[in-house]
This record gives structure tokens, C-alpha cells and sequence, in this order.
């Protein structure tokens, strides 16, 4: 390697974005330039921003279901101090802890129980279902899902029965079995929610759609 071309490089190396924030911002200025056309609102679009900047997919412009009145009913649950179940402890370490403490809201992952693992092995169910029902059981309002399918079509069952009180819902599961399937079953509900149609989705995915709605009733630090 020649010198100068060193010294470029060095160059190069010193001059890249190192604050966080600076990176992000930078980001998100990408992804709307690369994006083109759309028919999202201003919050809508913050969301899929969102989505798109912790995935690097810009599939999920196309693969996002934001139903009408979704955002103001997550924003009127999060002001109100909810309990949010997450299916994983992957989604749940995702969700920003500062933005759950200025909320006064509370994050759990049933399925880490012990009573639930105890309920799913006696049953012979997954430890995921037996964690939603025992999130309905508490009275949990607002549901996560980015990873179990079996979660998402008991919630389903659940509330079909008369016996979960979901006014808000992210489905995302990933995979190839169930995955689809449980987001076009969940849709049939007239309720508020936020999908990822198709097999992509994650937990990742799950907590940043999470993420974006708190950060549109706190300042983001």
C-alpha cells in the first residue's frame, strides 16, 4: 500500500460518524431517500422508518399492516401505565427501559416463568401458549408478538372466547410454520394492531415497532 493511499484511508478512518445518535439520524435520512413512494401518514411512517433501520429490509415497506386507529390506541394504553407482554426474552431486551420507566409501563416475558413452563409441560402445550393465557389470566392489554405463532393463534382463541381484553396488538412472528398463517388469522379481529405480513417478522422487528410508538410520546435520549 502506497502512502498516500494510507493516509486516505486513515483519513477516511477518522472522519466516520461515531455518535450514536448522529448514526441513527443518518440512517433514517437514507432510508427515506431510498424508499420512494408511499401512502403512510407522518407516524406510520416513523414506524416502518423504524422497522426498515433495524433490519436493513426494505421489504417491510410492503410487508407492514398498520390498521386505522392503531397508533392513537397503543399511544392511549402506554399513557395509561400498562403491563406489555413480550413472547421472548429477545423482544423484551429490545424495548428501551429509559422510555418503559418514563412511561410508568412494564415489560414481562411470561413464558421466563416457572409456573408457566410447570402449566406447559403438564399439558403438553408450548411453554408460549400457556404464557399468553397466563397474560390474560393478569389482565394484559397490550400483546407482542416476534417469535411464537402458537402465542398469537391462542390470543386469538382467547378472545374469540370472551376471555382476553387485547386493545392492542404487534403481530410479527418469523418462520415458516405457522408464522403467515397466525398473522392472517389474528387480522380477522376487529381490533388495533400492527402486523408483519408473511413469514419475515422477529422479535427485533417486534421491539422496534414497540420502540417507536413510546418515542412518539417521550423524547427520545
Amino acid at each position: 500500500m502506497s502512502f498516500d493511499i494510507y493516509c486516505d484511508s486513515l483519513k477516511m478512518f477518522m472522519d466516520y460518524i461515531k455518535m450514536p445518535m448522529d448514526i441513527e439520524k443518518r440512517s433514517f435520512e437514507i432510508i427515506g431517500e431510498e424508499m420512494g413512494e408511499h401512502n403512510f401518514s407522518q407516524r406510520e411512517l416513523s414506524i416502518v422508518k423504524r422497522v426498515i433501520h433495524t433490519t436493513a429490509d426494505f421489504e417491510y415497506k410492503d410487508l407492514m399492516y398498520i390498521r386505522e386507529n392503531a397508533i392513537n390506541s397503543a399511544l392511549e394504553l402506554l399513557k395509561e401505565g400498562v403491563t406489555i407482554y413480550t413472547d421472548t426474552n429477545m423482544a423484551l431486551s429490545g424495548i428501551n427501559k429509559k422510555a418503559i420507566k418514563e412511561l410508568n409501563c412494564k415489560v414481562e416475558c411470561f413464558v421466563s416463568r416457572e409456573d408457566v413452563a410447570e402449566e406447559a409441560k403438564e399439558r403438553k402445550v408450548t411453554r408460549s401458549m400457556a404464557a399468553v393465557e397466563k397474560a390474560v389470566e393478569e389482565g394484559v392489554q397490550f400483546f407482542v408478538f416476534g417469535n411464537a405463532p402458537t402465542a398469537l393463534y391462542r390470543l386469538k382463541e382467547l378472545i374469540v372466547e370472551g376471555k382476553a381484553d387485547a386493545r392492542f396488538i404487534v403481530g410479527a412472528p418469523i418462520g415458516f410454520v405457522g408464522a403467515a398463517d397466525s398473522k392472517i388469522e389474528i387480522e380477522k379481529l376487529d381490533l388495533p394492531m400492527i402486523t408483519i405480513r408473511g413469514r419475515k417478522g422477529g422479535s427485533s422487528v417486534a421491539a422496534a415497532i414497540v420502540n417507536s410508538l413510546m418515542y412518539m410520546l417521550i423524547e427520545r435520549s
